[in-house]
């Protein structure tokens, strides 16, 4: 029988209970990895898939934590340390999305953004960066509405363009400690944020596609579990884009 490729490895995903975050968690559980779902506002969702990893025979926790706030990270991460006593790989796909006309603004909204989308990362690689050894992954979450802004996106586009940059740092900080750091950079998925999207934006994202559909989570989770896995040891500071070439 052929080794699991995560098989003894133990691996966080933020935002775990719903979308992206769930099938990554379950991915990367048949890979053979230890899981902490973390959720914020799904609790439930999380707990779901805790239940269906350890059903299957696998190993999983849910813990939750506010990615906003500095000190619930340290909290989670210490959860983590008692719960498992090593971690491997960190998976930053907690996110959130949002948007109106510029003369629109919602400053709460706007720093809302802000902070799930670019301090959530920061502050969880900043604990996992104590953590993690040789062989170690980060993986963060971009957006394609980064590279293709829409009207309306702005503020989202800009938090999420913030990822490029820190996956190219962190990979200079990290890389001597063998630990690789990469950006997927999903387009409309379903389930995902795209369930949320409204009308116009909708058939606009369905049609950017040459292929007419958009993207699913198990795609994307597949591209999470290359970048995890042993084989990817030589990819770092890149930037992946799976959205089936489209350009919005």
């Amino acid at each position: 029988m052929l080794a699991l490729p995560l098989g003894g490895k133990v691996a966080l995903v933020t935002g775990a209970g719903r979308g992206i975050g769930r099938e990554v968690a379950l991915r990367l559980a048949r890979d053979g990895a230890k899981i902490v779902a973390h959720y914020s506002a799904s609790k439930q969702g999380a707990e779901e898939v805790v239940e269906e990893i350890i059903s299957h025979g696998g190993d999983a926790r849910a813990f939750g934590a506010d990615v906003t706030s500095a000190r619930q990270v340290g909290s989670l991460f210490q959860d983590i340390d008692s719960s498992f006593g090593a971690l491997d790989i960190v998976v930053n796909c907690a996110g959130l999305s949002g948007g109106g006309a510029l003369q629109d603004l919602d400053p709460e909204q706007a720093m809302r953004l802000f902070a799930v989308n670019t301090l959530g990362p920061l502050y969880v690689a900043s604990e996992a960066a104590k953590r993690l050894g040789e062989g170690g992954r980060i993986i963060n979450f971009g957006s394609t509405l980064a590279d293709f802004p829409v009207a309306g996106a702005g503020v989202y586009s800009a938090a999420k363009s913030a990822i490029k940059s820190f996956t190219e740092s962190w990979a200079k900080d990290l890389g001597s400690k063998g630990i690789t750091v990469n950006t997927v950079i999903p387009g409309a998925t379903s389930p995902g944020m795209f369930d949320r999207t409204p009308e116009p934006y909708r058939e606009l994202f369905e049609n950017a596609s040459p292929f007419k559909r958009v993207g699913t989570a198990t795609e994307i989770a597949a591209v999470v579990a290359f970048l995890a896995s042993p084989e990817a040891s030589w990819v770092s500071g890149a930037h992946i884009r799976a959205n089936g070439a489209a350009s919005a």
